[in-house]
């Protein structure tokens, strides 16, 4: 996967020293905002996920035997979007804890509205109305992760905002 990134980032710099040697720098513009902002939406989806890697290898290191599941590669509906990026799925017993977060990648997936970098869905088992949905905004200046309760009302989500699912979870 990493050698994949490396030829697409190689590919993508030429093609943006390419648009501008031939000044189509609106065309620069675009690929080098494009560029940013995947690795914005990485960089943030990582983070919500290793927050939760720390948390369980804690339970673990406490013997709660909590297995996880991690893909990358990973495409699931989001509102009325088709969103690509990572899955990661806990699980203890029959309880399964599910954090999906990826972002549109063509034009057919839909369209990120309200500035959206990515979204995320957290969602519990058996458990529907503990589930929780995640807006990456950038934020003064810096990417971050907001719950979305209702259309307009938002809320800042960080590590402790774990808290809630990991008492569903593990009951």
């Amino acid at each position: 996967m990493n050698e994949l990134y490396e030829v697409w980032n190689q590919d993508l710099k030429k093609a943006i020293e390419h648009a501008k040697a031939i000044g189509r720098y609106e065309l620069a513009d675009y690929l080098t905002l494009k560029a940013s902002n995947d690795a914005i939406r990485k960089e943030s989806i990582k983070w919500l996920f290793d927050s939760v890697l720390e948390i369980v290898f804690a339970f673990n290191r406490h013997g709660a035997k909590i297995k996880i599941e991690q893909k990358e590669k990973h495409r699931f509906k989001f509102d009325k979007r088709h969103l690509s990026g990572s899955v990661l799925r806990l699980q203890q017993g029959v309880r399964c804890l599910s954090i999906e977060a990826g972002w549109t990648q063509s034009p057919t997936d839909g369209i990120m509205r309200g500035g959206a970098l990515a979204y995320a869905n957290i969602s519990h088992f058996g458990f529907k109305k503990k589930d929780e949905e995640l807006v990456l905004l950038k934020y003064e200046e810096r990417p971050q992760w907001f719950s979305i309760d209702g259309e307009k009302h938002r809320v800042s989500f960080n590590v402790k905002s774990f808290r809630k699912h990991f008492e569903v979870f593990l009951g």
